[in-house]
């Protein structure tokens, strides 16, 4: 049975495999998101005009605001759950760890699909992207 481990933040992702429940982690796949290192006043976007109300001072923003960064935050996160909802439907792994910094960790839950949702054998809300898989493997169980 085979075990996938995605360690990931809204910039990088890096895809693991392990052959057995006590194996080590083999990287097979390394992804970049360069425009998650991006600032906000980095991004070139138009945002939404302002109005005033239709009584009194005040002023809002037409329509919904979403910041730059969470919008390219949120769009990686659909590329790389397309990516795994793939991979599971068509049986390239069995069961999944998902190692990820919190807020991207959230994104991730909200964009995979129903079955594999099911095969998450296992969360860790902690940005390890930069660790080498020997560390990454230590913090996940040791039967996986």
């Amino acid at each position: 049975m085979t075990t996938w481990v995605i360690v990931a933040d809204a910039s990088r992702a890096r895809i693991f495999s392990a052959e057995k429940s006590f194996s080590a982690l083999e990287q097979i796949e390394e992804i970049h998101h360069p425009e998650g290192r991006l600032h906000e006043q980095d991004f070139n976007s138009d945002r939404p005009g302002r109005s005033f109300d239709s009584s009194g001072d005040g002023r809002h923003a037409m329509g919904k605001e979403v910041p730059p960064k969470k919008h390219e935050a949120v769009r990686f996160a659909k590329s790389l759950c397309d990516r795994l909802n793939n991979a599971r439907a068509t049986g390239v792994f069995e069961k999944l760890y998902i190692v990820a910094s919190p807020s991207f960790l959230g994104t991730l839950r909200q964009c995979m699909n129903e079955v594999t949702q099911k095969s998450i054998a296992g969360e860790l809300d902690k940005n390890l992207t930069t660790h080498d898989s020997q560390t990454i493997r230590s913090h996940l169980p040791n039967f996986l």
